[in-house]
C-alpha cells in the first residue's frame, strides 16, 4: 500500500513535523484526493497554538476533542485518486478544489444549507485531517468544485480566504447607503477582499493596515486610498475626507485595535462586518452604539452555495488573483513562523 506523508501537529504550541502512514482507503461516498496545493491561513496558527486569545490575559481552549497527530490545512486543490464504493468512478483523475467547511449533514444548520455553522462539524484541517499532506479524505463528492480555467493556486485559496472575504462583503451588499467602503487588515483574506470588492461594489474602496508594504500593494491592486491606523490624528483626517466616516467596513484583522479604529471611523448608520480572528476583547459604550445607529456582524467562512457562487464569479473572469507565493509543502513550519511574525503579504501556497 502506498504511503501518505503529512506535516503533523504532534503537540500543541510546538512545530509541525512529518509523519508517515498508510494511505487511507475511501469508504462509502468518500473521495481520496492527491493534494497538489494547500494554502497557509492565519487560523492554522490558532489551531497550532491550541487556544484563541479572548483578551485580558484569558485564553479559549481550542484543543477539546482533537486527536494528535493532526493535519492542518484547509485551502486544498488536487486530483481525485480513488473513490469509495458508493462514489462515481468517473471522477478519478479529475482536478478539483475542495470546499472544507463540512457539517454533520443532519442538524438544523446543515439542513438549512449552513454547514459552516454546524456545531458537530467536520471542517477539513480544523476538526478532521486536512491538506498539509500528500493526500486527504473528503467526505463526499459534493464538496469538490470544478475550477478550470482558473490557476490552481487561486482555486485553492478561494475556498477559505476567498469564501471568508466574499461572505463578509456580501453582508454589506444592498444596504441603503453605500457611499464608501473600508477594508481593515491586508493579509491573505484582506487582499482577496480587495479583489472581490472591486467586482461587487461601485464605490471607491479604501484600505487600512499598519504595514507600509501592504498599503503599497493594495494601492497597486486597485485601492483608491490607504491609511495607516497608527498615524497621529488619522481618525480626524478620515472623518473630514469622507464627510463623516465610512458607511461600510470589513475588519479582516479582528483585534482590539482594529475594532476600535473601525468604530471610530464608522459613519452614523454604518455597518462593520468582522471576520478576523486575531483575538482580544472589545467594548463600546452602549450610548455610542445607539447614537451612531451602528450594526456589527461577526462572520466566519461562507456556505457551500456561496463557495459555488464565488467559484462561478472567478471562472467568469470577474476576479483577479491576490499575490500568491509557492513554497514546498515540507517547509510549511518555516512559513507558519513567517506568517506569525507578520512578514507575509498575500498568500503562501504549499506545493507537493
Amino acid at each position: 500500500m502506498p504511503l501518505m506523508r503529512r506535516q503533523s501537529l504532534v503537540k500543541f504550541d510546538a512545530p509541525l513535523c512529518e509523519t508517515i502512514i498508510d494511505t487511507p482507503k475511501p469508504q462509502g461516498r468518500e473521495i481520496l484526493l492527491r493534494i497538489e496545493r494547500c494554502g497557509l491561513c492565519h487560523s492554522d496558527l490558532h489551531i497550532q497554538d491550541g487556544y484563541a486569545d479572548i483578551g485580558g490575559g484569558k485564553r479559549l481552549d481550542t484543543t477539546r476533542g482533537m486527536v494528535l497527530p493532526f493535519t492542518l490545512g484547509h485551502e486544498i486543490a488536487g486530483v481525485i485518486e480513488e473513490v469509495g464504493p458508493e462514489g462515481s468512478s468517473e471522477l478519478i483523475g479529475k482536478s478539483k478544489a475542495v470546499f472544507p467547511w463540512i457539517g454533520c449533514g443532519q442538524c438544523p444548520d446543515c439542513l438549512n444549507g449552513d454547514e459552516n455553522l454546524c456545531a458537530k462539524n467536520r471542517f477539513l484541517g480544523v476538526s478532521i485531517d486536512g491538506g498539509f499532506a500528500s493526500h486527504v479524505i473528503v467526505p463526499d463528492e459534493k464538496y469538490l468544485l470544478d475550477y478550470d480555467p482558473l490557476p490552481i493556486n487561486l482555486a485553492a485559496t478561494l475556498m477559505c480566504s476567498g469564501a471568508t472575504a466574499y461572505g463578509a462583503l456580501k453582508r454589506l451588499v444592498d444596504r441603503p447607503r453605500q457611499r464608501n467602503l473600508l477594508l481593515i487588515g491586508l493579509g491573505g483574506v484582506g487582499m482577496m477582499g480587495l479583489s472581490f470588492a472591486q467586482a461587487m461594489f461601485k464605490q471607491k474602496i479604501s484600505v487600512a493596515d499598519l504595514s507600509p508594504a501592504a498599503r503599497d500593494t493594495a494601492l497597486k491592486n486597485g485601492a483608491s486610498f490607504a491609511y495607516d491606523p497608527s498615524e497621529p490624528d488619522v481618525v480626524k483626517r478620515i472623518l473630514k475626507e469622507t464627510n463623516g466616516g465610512f458607511d461600510e467596513i470589513v475588519d479582516f484583522a479582528g483585534n482590539e485595535k482594529s475594532m476600535a479604529f473601525a468604530v471610530s471611523v464608522l459613519a452614523r448608520g454604518g455597518k462593520i462586518a468582522v471576520s478576523g480572528l486575531m483575538g482580544g476583547t472589545f467594548s463600546i459604550p452602549q450610548v455610542q452604539w445607539i447614537y451612531k445607529r451602528m450594526t456589527i456582524e461577526g462572520f466566519m467562512t461562507g456556505t457551500l452555495a456561496e463557495g459555488k457562487e464565488l467559484m462561478a464569479l472567478a471562472r467568469a473572469g470577474k476576479i483577479s488573483a491576490p499575490p500568491i507565493k509557492e513554497e514546498p509543502m515540507a517547509d510549511v513550519q518555516k512559513w507558519i513562523e513567517e506568517l506569525r511574525a507578520g512578514k507575509v503579504v498575500g498568500r503562501i501556497m504549499m506545493v507537493n
